[in-house]
């Protein structure tokens, strides 16, 4: 497996200075290292808690080897730690209905001793570090702070009894590290690698206040990454990271990833059909310093690779190097109307895009200069200046400008198409190094014959790949899903009613901006909804068994925001928030999909 994923990074142009593992020797003793930190600052307890177990394999049970239905939001088949679908963190004994994987039988609640680490003692440093400074993206920190900080951190329980994998603990036989406890030592431990490789010094690296750490992981781990890791390097000693960037979930035409259908696509077979380059520019083009999920669009991407790299971009050198491929270029940089100079003055905006993890932003502004480009060798013609001798000389001069312009995008769009910056240097035998080197133009130099950079894509290439993909044992039939039908028994459904009438209903995506309990009722809780702008509703919902006022606060909902108002003994409810379920305990908001906004309207 670390073969396959080495050679899958390689097929598309990522370059790792050292590849290493969790299960390595710089690992173990790192770990025992911070453990032994943590030890020492008094934040270990033993307890004994509650485990779901196996009575037919006879053995406690780690929460992958568990599935069942999310606590909160009621997501069918999930881990026993947290939800993938509303990454709500939780024990294994808290899931509805688990199943071991090991047996499939119903596991039961067993006494076992783990060991804790008391993040509570240092809930004021969290507090300080992610709420301060530049280290966490603003929703990121709003999000730890609505759902973690605001109340005492709970204890984290960082040991799990054997069978497990990873690291036995020293001094705790029997029990073995969490996977969340060694899996970020081991980006250190990968360090520590390359620095015996090459005689460096670890504490360069990671104790040192001039080296910055910068971590890229998804939503779904941030939890751990942001409070349990800060915590880990502070008590250790070690740097704490520069900035977290967090990114959300990926998506293929607006659904989840599916073998049935073809859009789970291994990284291997992508490249039997596609070029790396293709959805490396496809990414930066959609991703964001914001914790937004990105959907790959494969109509999409085809339209934007053939419109921008191949239309744009590679289409400046392929319309020119051929003609001065025995000339070279000219001996100064022509008059191109002031096109180098500005492109040239673009390129500390792009690179602070860059740093800013803006790609997005940084692709449209490389766009922007190839879109004034391209006029330049449409109106210059270079195919009818070739058929004139005598304006061999202007001919030259218009290639010159055409493939700096052309090198000046490859240098911009290096980071993000290695193999395209390598080919244009090979192209004009100048190999590009440095990023100023935009601010001067090539002259003088020889023009290399002209090899093929880039191809349109065509869509029968994406369709082999979603074929070559679809999932082909023998699952079972698509949507078999042992639903019961006890909810529609329970509550039939209503008489037929026409289009006319369902649109009478205005159905709107809102904000709780705020959420109070009416002390005088025994199911409302008082909610304060935002429909964008300065439009607010106060709806009364039946709904205070359910949820806490403070769980709601930020969530979005689904509002009937044309009913009449209605007065209450408490008040006036301007309208009604959309739930499911028969009451009580079970009624279940309905929330749209993370990308809506308050206001739009549910059709």
């Amino acid at each position: 497996m670390h073969a396959e994923h080495q050679r899958d990074f390689a097929g598309f142009d990522i370059q790792f200075d050292n590849y290493g593992s969790t299960h390595s020797q710089e690992n173990r003793q790192l770990c025992e290292q911070f453990w032994a930190s943590i030890r020492k600052a008094g934040l270990v307890k033993e307890e004994n808690i509650e485990q779901l177990y196996d009575p037919q394999a006879e053995t406690f049970l780690a929460d992958r080897f568990v599935r069942g239905t999310c606590p909160k939001c009621h997501a069918t088949d999930q881990p026993g730690d947290n939800c993938s679908v509303c990454g709500h963190h939780y024990s294994p004994t808290e899931l509805i209905d688990p199943i071991s994987k090991i047996s499939g039988a119903t596991p039961q609640v067993r006494q076992a001793p783990h060991l804790f680490i008391q993040l509570r003692q240092l809930h004021e440093f969290l507090d300080e570090w992610t709420q301060g400074g530049d280290h966490l993206q603003p929703e990121v920190a709003n999000y730890l702070k609505g759902h973690f900080l605001h109340e005492p951190l709970r204890d984290w329980d960082i040991s799990r009894p054997a069978p497990y994998f990873g690291f036995e603990i020293p001094d705790s036989p029997g029990n073995y590290w969490y996977v969340w406890f060694d899996a970020p030592i081991g980006y250190m431990a990968s360090t520590r690698q390359w620095c015996d490789a090459h005689g460096e010094d670890f504490a360069d690296w990671w104790q040192n206040e001039q080296t910055e750490v910068h971590h890229f992981i998804g939503k779904d781990i941030q939890y751990f990454h942001c409070l349990f890791w800060p915590a880990m390097l502070k008590t250790a000693g070690f740097n704490l990271p520069t900035k977290i960037h967090i990114h959300g979930f990926l998506t293929v035409g607006g659904a989840k990833m599916s073998k049935s259908t073809g859009t789970f696509v291994m990284a291997a077979t992508y490249l039997k059909h596609l070029d790396p380059a293709y959805l490396r520019y496809y990414y930066a083009s959609k991703l964001t310093p914001r914790v937004d999920d990105l959907d790959l669009n494969l109509d999409e991407l085809v339209t934007k690779v053939n419109a921008d790299l191949v239309g744009k971009v590679v289409n400046l050198a392929s319309r020119t190097a051929k003609f001065v491929a025995g000339s070279g270029l000219s001996a100064a940089y022509p008059d191109d109307k002031g096109l180098f100079q500005y492109a040239a003055g673009k390129g500390e905006e792009i690179a602070e895009a860059y740093e800013q993890c803006d790609y997005n932003r940084a692709m449209r502004l490389v766009m922007e200069l190839a879109d004034r480009a391209n006029p330049y060798v449409e109106a210059a013609e270079p195919w009818k200046l070739a058929k004139d001798p005598d304006r061999a000389a202007q001919l030259q001069d218009v290639c010159t400008v055409a493939l700096n312009l052309f090198r000046q995008l490859a240098i911009y769009l290096a980071p993000v198409l290695p193999r395209l910056a390598s080919q244009t240097g090979d192209l004009l035998g100048q190999p590009i190094r440095h990023w100023n080197e935009s601010r001067s133009p090539l002259v003088a130099c020889q023009v290399n014959k002209f090899q093929h950079m880039m191809k349109r894509v065509e869509p029968k290439q994406v369709q082999a790949m979603i074929e070559q993909s679809k999932e082909t044992a023998a699952s079972g039939p698509v949507g078999s899903f042992p639903d019961s039908g006890d909810p529609l028994a329970a509550e039939p459904l209503a008489p037929e009613i026409t289009f006319e009438d369902f649109v009478k209903v205005d159905l709107r995506v809102a904000r709780v901006v705020a959420a109070e309990s009416v002390p005088d009722a025994r199911k409302l809780l008082k909610l304060t909804l935002s429909l964008g702008g300065d439009e607010r509703r106060t709806v009364f919902a039946g709904i205070k068994s359910a949820y806490a006022p403070e769980d709601l606060v930020g969530r979005l909902v689904v509002c009937a925001a044309n009913l009449a108002p209605r007065k209450m003994k408490f008040g006036v409810s301007q309208g009604m928030v959309i739930a499911s379920g028969s009451g009580g305990k079970e009624v279940f908001l309905l929330s749209p999909d993370e990308g809506a906004l308050p206001g739009q309207r549910v059709h």
